[in-house]
C-alpha cells in the first residue's frame, strides 16, 4: 500500500559548504518505501527567484514519486541562506553553489548522477541550462518551467542604465516589480506568496546583469546540451520572455526534448490555478517517467562527434567560410590587415604572427603578462592584446589548474615518491612553478613535449625556479602511441593542459587518452583542460594564424564530450573548474579501471606544437 502524499517522505533540514565554504540551507525528503528495483533515485528543485525551497514542499508532493528522494536548496541571498537578500557574488556563483549542492548530495546520499532529475523554475532554470552546459553533468533529465533567459524589464533602456549604475554603485539592488497576480490567476497562491516572509522583493542589479549575459551565453550556444529537456512556456508570462525558450528549445542537441506552451497560464507555472497546474505537472510526470526508462546514451556516441554533431556542422561552415554576414568579413580582413601591418610594434603579437597564436611560445607570453613592445605605441596596442577575454581566459585556466594540481599534490603521502606527467608541457610554466611550492616533498616530473625550443624554455625555468626535485624532459608527440612505453612506470598524475582543444578530430584525442591511461595508475589522477565555447570564433579564424601558418579555426568541444571521452579510457571525471564565461575548464577525473580500446579507428597524426 502506498503512504498518502503528506507521509510518504520524512523531511529534514540540513546544510552544506559551497565551493567558498559558505554553507547553504536545504531541505530533503526521504522516501519512507523507498523503491527496491534499482539503485536509489533524486529529484532536485531549483526554485524561482526571491523565493525558497520551503515552496518546494507542495510541488515535491504533486509530482508524487514517493519511492525517490527530493532535495531542494535555499539559492544564497534566499531563504535560509546567508547573504544579503536577492544578492551573491555574482550569478555565476549561484551556478557554481549548485555544482556544489548536486555533488554534496553525491557524497552524502551515494545517488549517481544518472540518476538525478532535475527540476528547475524561471532562474531556476537558468542556473539548471548553465550548469548544464558547463559542467556537463550525466543526469537523467531536466524540467525547466518559464525559463528566465530574457526577464521583462519594462522600462526602456533598462539594461544600460543598470550597467552605467554598476560602474558608480557596485551594491545596487532594485526592487521588483512582480506581483503576486502577475504570476498565477490562484487567488490561494497569490495569497500565500504575499504572505511569505521568507519571500524577498530585492535582487542585486549585479546578479541581474550578469544573468541576463550568461542566459544569452546558454541561448546561443545550446546546441553544447544533449541532456533531455522538458520545456514549460507560459502563453500569458508577464515576467520572462517566450521566444529566447523557444530559441533555447529549439538550439538542444537533445534526442529526447519536448516544448509544452500552456494556454492562459501565468509566470508561477506549478502554482497556478488547477487546469494549467495540471497540465504541467502531468507533462512533467510523463516526462520523467520516460527519461527513467530509458538508458543514457553510450559514452561511444560521443567518439565521431567531431564529424556527426553541432559542433562540427558549425565547425565545417566555418571551415567553408559560411560563417559571418559580408560586413563582418569585411571588418576582420581590415583587422587582418592591420594586425599584418602593425603587429610587430606589440611584442606579444609578433610572436603570435611568427611562431602562432597558438604556439606554446605565445601562450608562454600571456601566462607572463606583462605588456612591452616598439615606438611607446607598440606596448599600448599589446596590453590590449593581452587584456582579450581569450587570453584573460587562458591565465584564469593557469591559476584554477595550478589551484587542482597543488590539492592534489598535497592528498598523496608526503613521505612516497609522487610521480607527475604532462604530455604536452610547452614551457612547463604551470607544473614548474606547482613544483617551487613542494619543494619538501619526493616529486619525480616528467615534462613531454613536441618542440625542442619549448623543452629548452622549460629547462631554463626549471633552473630559473632553483627546483630540487627529479625533472625529466622528454621530446615527444603526445599523439604518437609509441610516447605512451608500456614498460614505464605508471605515474600518479597525469596532466594534458591545452592541446586536446587545438584539434577537432576525436579519434586522434582518444588515442592520445588511451595512452594516457595506460601509464596512469588505476586510482590516479588525470587533469585534463577543455574548451566548451568562444565567443569570438569567427574573429580568430579571420585575423589570427596557428602555429601551422594556417587560418586559427577551432571546434570547441562541449564538455559534455570532452568528458565522455575521458570516460571512454576507464577515467571518472570528479570536478571541474569553470574559467571566464565559460570558454576554459579544467578538470579532475580518476582512473578507475584499466583502459578499454576506443571504438573507430585512430588517425595517424603529424607532430604538434603543443602549447601546455
Amino acid at each position: 500500500m502506498t503512504p498518502s502524499l503528506p507521509t510518504a517522505w520524512t523531511t529534514q533540514e540540513s546544510g552544506f559548504d559551497s565551493f567558498d565554504r559558505t554553507r547553504l540551507f536545504y531541505r530533503s525528503w526521504q522516501p519512507v518505501q523507498p523503491r527496491v528495483d534499482g539503485p536509489p533515485r533524486a529529484l532536485v528543485f531549483l526554485h524561482r527567484g526571491h523565493e525558497h525551497s520551503g515552496r518546494i514542499q507542495p510541488l515535491v508532493e504533486q509530482l508524487g514519486f514517493t519511492q525517490d528522494w527530493a532535495f531542494a536548496w535555499d539559492a544564497r541571498g534566499h531563504g535560509h541562506s546567508p547573504g544579503e537578500r536577492g544578492d551573491a557574488p555574482s550569478f555565476y556563483a549561484l551556478v557554481q553553489d549548485f555544482e556544489a549542492f548536486v555533488r554534496h548530495l553525491q557524497a552524502t546520499h551515494g545517488i549517481a548522477a544518472e540518476d538525478i532529475f532535475i527540476v528547475a523554475n524561471s532562474v531556476g532554470a537558468v542556473i539548471a541550462a548553465t550548469w548544464l552546459h558547463d559542467f556537463a553533468p550525466r543526469v537523467r533529465g531536466v524540467v525547466m518551467a518559464a525559463a528566465a533567459f530574457d526577464i521583462n524589464l519594462y522600462v526602456p533602456l533598462a539594461k544600460p542604465a543598470l550597467r552605467l549604475a554598476l560602474r558608480f554603485k557596485p551594491g545596487l539592488r532594485v526592487t521588483s516589480y512582480i506581483r503576486s497576480r502577475m504570476l498565477t490567476h490562484s487567488a490561494g497562491q497569490a495569497l500565500l506568496y504575499d504572505s511569505d516572509a521568507l519571500i524577498t522583493r530585492n535582487i542585486s542589479a549585479r546578479v541581474l546583469i550578469d544573468l541576463a549575459d550568461t542566459a544569452q551565453r546558454v541561448v546561443d550556444d545550446a546546441h553544447a546540451i544533449d541532456t533531455p529537456v522538458l520545456m514549460l512556456a507560459a502563453d500569458k508570462d508577464y515576467v520572462v520572455k517566450q521566444a529566447p525558450q523557444r530559441r533555447f528549445f529549439d538550439g538542444l542537441a537533445s534526442r529526447f526534448k519536448r516544448f509544452v506552451l500552456i494556454p492562459d497560464c501565468h509566470h508561477a507555472i506549478f502554482y497556478e490555478d488547477e487546469p494549467q497546474a495540471q497540465q504541467a505537472l502531468q507533462a512533467s510526470q510523463a516526462f520523467i517517467e520516460e527519461c527513467f526508462a530509458q538508458p543514457l546514451p553510450p559514452l561511444s556516441d560521443y567518439h565521431l562527434a567531431h564529424t556527426h554533431s553541432p559542433s562540427a556542422h558549425r565547425y565545417q561552415a566555418l571551415q567553408q567560410d559560411m560563417v559571418g554576414s559580408a560586413w563582418e568579413k569585411a571588418f576582420f580582413g581590415l583587422q587582418k590587415a592591420m594586425l599584418d601591418r602593425l603587429g610587430h610594434l606589440s611584442n606579444g603579437m609578433q610572436i603570435g604572427l611568427s611562431q602562432g597564436f597558438d604556439s606554446g611560445a605565445s601562450l608562454d607570453y600571456v601566462y607572463r603578462n606583462q605588456a612591452g613592445g616598439r615606438l611607446g605605441v607598440g606596448a599600448v596596442i599589446d596590453q590590449g592584446y593581452l587584456d582579450a577575454i581569450g587570453w584573460r581566459g587562458i591565465r584564469q585556466r593557469k591559476v584554477q589548474l595550478q589551484g587542482l594540481l597543488g590539492e592534489l599534490i598535497a592528498q598523496y603521502p608526503a613521505d612516497q615518491p609522487l610521480r607527475i606527467l604532462d604530455i604536452a608541457a610547452g614551457s612547463g610554466r604551470y607544473v614548474l612553478e606547482t613544483a617551487k611550492r613542494f619543494q619538501d616533498r619526493p616529486l619525480e616530473i616528467t615534462l613531454r613535449e613536441i618542440n625542442p625550443r619549448n623543452l629548452e624554455q622549460a629547462q631554463e625555468l626549471s633552473m630559473e625556479l632553483q627546483l630540487k626535485n627529479h625533472i625529466a624532459f622528454q621530446r615527444r608527440d603526445a599523439f604518437d602511441p609509441d610516447s605512451y612505453p608500456e614498460d614505464e612506470a605508471p605515474y600518479d598524475i597525469v596532466i594534458v593542459s591545452g592541446l586536446y582543444e587545438l584539434f577537432s578530430d576525436n579519434q586522434r584525442v582518444l588515442q592520445s587518452l588511451q595512452g594516457i591511461a595506460q601509464q596512469l595508475k588505476v586510482g590516479g589522477h588525470l587533469v585534463y583542460t577543455g574548451q566548451p565555447w568562444h565567443p569570438q570564433l569567427l574573429m580568430i579564424a579571420k585575423t589570427l594564424n596557428n602555429h601551422l601558418g594556417r587560418a586559427w579555426q577551432m571546434r570547441p568541444r562541449p564538455q559534455a564530450e570532452m568528458d565522455a571521452l575521458v570516460a571512454s579510457v576507464g577515467c571518472r571525471k570528479l570536478r571541474s573548474e569553470v574559467g571566464i564565461a565559460g570558454i576554459f575548464t579544467v578538470s579532475v577525473a580518476q582512473r578507475e579501471a584499466a583502459a578499454q580500446p576506443a571504438s573507430g579507428s585512430a588517425a595517424s597524426s603529424p607532430a604538434a606544437t603543443t602549447p601546455g
